[in-house]
């Protein structure tokens, strides 16, 4: 949705208007899911390695979760076909250092939520 919200906020649509698909939030928890087994096989090795583990998940997922769909449904949700350097219409090359930096935001992401999930529930009342 960041990058609906944001493309649409540059051709200044005011309200930003983001928009998403179902489909998404499984996806996206798998992506999750994946992108834990990446940091944890990978705790030693320096950031820019990690960020290459986390950029080749999330292009794995986005892959293979448009391949079931478009198996599925018929159709992938989203098509790249015409635009960007895109790989079969899934994934687009071009998208490359915005995902590396993701994956890499993943890991305060995810030191934040690992230590908010160490308070004890009387502390928030």
């Amino acid at each position: 949705m960041v990058f609906t919200g944001l493309s649409s906020a540059l051709r200044r649509d005011r309200s930003a208007t983001a928009k998403t698909y179902l489909w998404m939030h499984p996806i996206y928890g798998i992506a999750g899911l994946l992108l834990e087994q990446v940091h944890d096989l990978m705790p030693a090795a320096p950031w820019y390695a990690r960020g290459l583990g986390y950029l080749l998940v999330i292009y794995l997922v986005e892959a293979g979760s448009g391949w079931v769909l478009r198996k599925a449904l018929g159709t992938c949700p989203w098509d790249y076909g015409r635009k960007g350097w895109s790989v079969a219409g899934l994934v687009r090359l071009d998208y490359a250092p915005a995902w590396y930096l993701a994956g890499l935001l993943f890991e305060p992401v995810r030191g934040a939520v690992l230590a908010l999930s160490r308070v004890p529930v009387r502390a928030f009342f």
